[in-house]
């Protein structure tokens, strides 16, 4: 049996960089930056705080998390 290729692969984000999306901070991260879920999928917002509803462009996506910025209308 090979060590590679055993055939598991997560899905893939459900967010897309470059794109805005609008949630509610639920959680604060190690950074303090703020932290929000978009189809269960964890975003790192800075300069927001648990409860704000924050609409965000995302910046980074990485395997599980992602990275955005507020966007301010």
């Amino acid at each position: 049996m090979s060590q590679f290729g055993s055939g598991f692969r997560p899905p893939a984000a459900p967010v897309e960089e470059g794109k805005v999306y609008e949630a509610k901070i639920e959680d604060m991260g190690r950074e303090g930056d703020g932290l929000c879920r978009v189809a269960n999928f964890v975003v790192f917002i800075p300069g927001t705080k648990v409860g704000d509803q924050v609409k965000f462009k995302v910046t980074k996506v990485l395997r599980r998390v992602a990275f955005g910025e507020v966007v301010h209308e």
